[in-house]
């Protein structure tokens, strides 16, 4: 059934963007083995806009759509992707138009790599490992918008928060972590891909803390690991995650 949001929305000069009401996509990640994360991507029917390249599944917004509606629910018609199976993590509008058309991507996880069902829009459907995205052909409006989608890898380190933040944590991951200026795989993996992420918020205290009085105490400015819950290797990147971007607000 066509929604009222099928349709080009023209700008001035003439250049048309197809979705009335804007356009949205889903970009959904889920795990892959020993820490790695892989993408959905739609290879696109023939007949479509830049036919024969790779994008995401998604379409029109209907009028009465939020962008998260509209790319889930194009997600169930291209891919057979079900609302049930997956978490939505964030959205970024990463197109616009002088016509006030915008395309909105959202980012959501699976648990798994799910099946897929491809409908008359596909050639195919395939689940990409997500460091081999951009060695495909893509769409020029994924291409441009796909290097800050990107997740950074980053493998959360449990030892530097308290027991029962370690226990909950261990229950969420793998998952997509939106920190504002970046997406973050964080996984569980020490062996795997990326950094290592602790917790922030509140920095948790190192568990042998410094006895008072003695020269650089946890915390100071000088310190590697000030801020980040403890001491920490002063030649690797240790990543702070929110603890609020993982577990919710403090209770």
């Amino acid at each position: 059934m066509r929604g009222d949001g099928d349709g080009w929305s023209i700008s001035p000069g003439g250049v048309r963007h197809w979705g009335l009401f804007g356009a949205a996509g889903l970009l959904l990640r889920a795990p892959i083995g020993s820490g790695g994360s892989a993408v959905l991507l739609q290879h696109r029917a023939l007949w479509s806009h830049e036919g024969g390249t790779w994008a995401l599944p998604g379409g029109a917004r209907d009028s009465d759509e939020s962008a998260v509606h509209a790319a889930v629910r194009e997600a169930d018609e291209e891919a057979g992707i079900k609302a049930a199976d997956i978490r939505v993590r964030a959205e970024r509008v990463t197109a616009t138009a002088p016509s006030g058309w915008t395309y909105t991507t959202v980012i959501a996880d699976a648990g798994k790599p799910l099946p897929v069902r491809p409908n008359m829009e596909s050639v195919e459907l395939a689940w990409v490992p997500e460091d081999e995205v951009d060695q495909r052909p893509l769409h020029a409006g994924f291409a441009h918008a796909w290097p800050g989608l990107r997740a950074t890898f980053a493998w959360m380190d449990p030892g530097e928060c308290p027991a029962a933040d370690a226990a909950e944590l261990a229950a969420t991951l793998p998952r997509t972590v939106d920190l504002g200026a970046e997406f973050v795989w964080l996984h569980a993996e020490p062996d795997g891909p990326g950094d290592r992420a602790v917790l922030l918020n509140p920095p948790y205290p190192p568990e042998n803390p410094e006895p008072s009085g003695s020269p650089n105490p946890a915390g100071e400015a000088d310190d590697p690991g000030a801020g980040l819950g403890g001491s920490a290797d002063a030649e690797a990147r240790v990543l702070g995650i929110p603890r609020s971007a993982v577990l919710g607000s403090e209770r």
